[in-house]
């Protein structure tokens, strides 16, 4: 019997013992789990390499029944086209992210090498290399689980390579873990317009942004290792978006260093303005916690604090908050840093406050109706305590805000940590339900 039959009775099968219970466990169902006392059956399709593994495995994704696992065995698969999945509950599961490696070198269509736009959806344990677009990409997927997943582009950083290595937008539920993504032109990692968001225990390298939450409601980045990108984790707001106001966002317990890679994005694009040399860049959100972090090796600064004024960059979006407001540095440990700027940014820096840059930076841009006699008010400032640094002192500077970025003739420079001093509540810790 050929595949294609084996995969249409599977789903007969499947539908007739939800209706009726008279259908009895195929060769490829194995025992998942017991509830109150019944074994629970999951059904396997496996797929291994071959010639028709273009269509044999976009056929199964099609007419996969829902709580079926896929499972690729190991090889090497080659594709010209994209494959899609829109079914909820399924697995899409390799055999390690070296073992199992969908290959797109030769994809002659498709934005994505995968799409998923169905819920309660598992991709685990194999790789995706060389897109022609995007790695991975997740849309309107609640409750979606990427571990143990490696997107790479394997010419190394080139601004030809697919914007995205795991590209999951409007979504809730999100966890990305363990997973590995490399030499993406914009974020190897990116989670966007979403609520309720994990990244744990993943490493991003050689990417422009190695980590960028954009535009979220909740989100966790820790255990994480973010090195060799343009900036290694990012936390932007951006105008002209059906999710504004990005917020609740900790980073924390991860490791962000060495973040030298020149800016490869494409010209146009928003992380081409990152400078090279970036640690940790935070861009219009509010309530962001950075703890417990090594920030160390990035040539333009450890940590960067930006509002979306700064791009010079009209904005028509009559909802966007372009500003940072509720940013707590603390309990950090930071190492040498800021001693070659990258980019246009970088060198106005350098011009404004020598070198090495300090350890963090903040444009001092806010929103003019929270500055109260002279003084920024509570709400909008940024808190910065307890951290500590491996070689000489801790040292920040507030550049004084739009004056000082438009004529820095007018620059009003503030290097006094004492002027950031207190603390805020912690960031709620992210709850997801799934995947745990």
């Amino acid at each position: 019997m050929s595949k294609t039959r084996v995969i249409r009775s599977l789903s007969l099968c499947i539908a007739f013992a939800i209706v009726a219970a008279a259908c009895a466990p195929s060769e490829d169902e194995d025992t998942a789990g017991q509830s109150d006392g019944a074994a629970e059956s999951v059904v396997t399709i496996t797929i291994a390499p071959g010639p028709d593994v273009q269509s044999e495995l976009q056929e199964a994704l099609i007419e996969v029944a829902p709580g079926t696992v896929i499972q690729l065995e190991e090889g090497v698969y080659a594709f010209a086209l994209g494959l899609s999945l829109d079914v909820d509950n399924v697995t899409l599961r390799g055999r390690g992210m070296d073992k199992t490696v969908l290959d797109f070198k030769g994809q002659e269509a498709g934005s994505e090498g995968i799409h998923v736009t169905s819920q309660n959806v598992t991709l685990e344990e194999f790789a995706v290399i060389d897109t022609k677009g995007n790695g991975i990409k997740s849309h309107s997927a609640d409750n979606i689980v990427y571990r143990n997943i490696r997107t790479e582009w394997t010419g190394g950083p080139k601004s030809t390579n697919g914007a995205y290595g795991l590209y999951p937008v409007s979504s809730t539920n999100v966890l990305i873990e363990g997973c590995v993504a490399i030499a993406a032109s914009d974020a190897g990692i990116y989670v966007g317009q979403s609520e309720n968001v994990m990244v744990r225990d993943s490493r991003a390298e050689f990417n422009v942004a190695g980590i960028e939450i954009e535009n979220c409601h909740g989100a966790e980045v820790r255990g994480n290792v973010a090195t060799n990108n343009t900036g290694g984790i990012l936390v932007f707001d951006l105008p002209d978006l059906p999710v504004q106001r990005g917020r609740d966002v900790r980073i924390h317990a991860n490791k962000v260093y060495a973040n030298n890679t020149q800016n490869f994005a494409p010209e146009g694009n928003i992380v081409a303005t990152v400078p090279t040399g970036t640690g940790i860049m935070v861009m219009a959100n509010s309530n962001v916690e950075m703890f417990d972090n090594e920030i160390r090796g990035n040539d333009t600064t450890n940590v960067l604090i930006v509002s979306y004024l700064t791009n010079g960059i009209e904005v028509k979006d009559p909802n966007y908050y372009p500003y940072p407001e509720r940013i707590h540095i603390h309990d950090n440990t930071f190492g040498p840093g800021g001693a070659n700027p990258g980019g246009a940014g970088g060198s106005l820096m350098a011009m404004l406050l020598g070198k090495p840059l300090p350890d963090i930076v903040w444009d001092g841009v806010v929103n003019p109706e929270k500055i109260v006699n002279g003084e920024i008010t509570d709400d909008a400032r940024i808190y910065v305590h307890d951290n500590s640094k491996t070689e000489g002192e801790l040292t920040f500077a507030n550049l004084g805000g739009l004056a000082t970025l438009s004529d820095p003739a007018n620059a009003k420079v503030v290097r006094d940590l004492a002027t950031v001093g207190g603390s805020l509540p912690p960031v709620q810790s992210i709850t997801l339900g799934v995947g745990d």
